[in-house]
């Protein structure tokens, strides 16, 4: 039991840092910082602990969503896999960030809501991960702490990324940045293709 509970908070961890990608966040936070004018330290923990109870929403509810939806939960996996695979692919190609980029104006960075808890840390991706998860633990309480804490810690990170970046964002290379989110891209792109392989079965199986 303790073996298997704590693979799933190590899968699960990767996955929410991957989906929520920190480092990529953080790069887009860096170009943000010139322009906010608020306490930047006090946006910064809002943020992600904003972003938090929207994904645990999510978790809590995301079974309840699909059953009244109907939807099976190979369906949604297939689904969720596909999407997760176009953002991954996004990442890589850098368009995910120059998006981000490009929807934030210079009005609504006066709000820790968004654009920074939505979307650029509760995105699509991470919803879509939270709601597959929650669907995948089959009611057992351990499980679900386990995804808790894990998206807890990933924000916790990301965080302490932010208040690390506006002490030092004269010292901190966003090229650099760049580079590290592409490489969790392709780990996003291996989960997501994991993701649609694990609903095919389920679907194979059902016929």
């Amino acid at each position: 039991m303790f073996l298997e509970t704590t693979e799933i908070f190590t899968r699960s961890f990767i996955l929410y840092f991957v989906v929520i990608d920190p480092l990529g966040t953080v790069a887009i936070f860096l170009t943000l910082l010139q322009k906010i004018k608020e306490n930047k330290y006090k946006i910064a923990v809002e943020a992600s602990f904003l972003a938090f109870l929207i994904l645990l929403f999510f978790f809590i509810m995301g079974k309840s969503i699909i059953s009244h939806l109907n939807i099976s939960l190979y369906s949604f996996k297939i689904a969720g896999g596909i999407i997760l695979l176009l953002i991954a692919i996004e990442m890589l190609l850098d368009k995910r960030s120059a998006r981000k980029e490009k929807s934030v104006s210079s009005k609504s960075i006066t709000t820790s809501v968004f654009p920074l808890a939505i979307p650029l840390l509760a995105g699509p991706a991470a919803i879509t991960s939270v709601i597959v998860s929650s669907s995948s633990t089959s009611g057992n309480l351990m499980y679900s702490i386990s995804h808790i804490f894990s998206l807890f810690l990933v924000l916790s990170i990301t965080c302490i990324l932010f208040l690390i970046i506006i002490k030092s964002e004269k010292f901190i290379s966003k090229k650099i940045l760049l580079v590290l989110s592409r490489i969790i891209a392709i780990i996003l792109a291996a989960l997501s293709i994991q993701f649609i392989i694990d609903g095919l079965s389920e679907a194979i199986k059902t016929f």
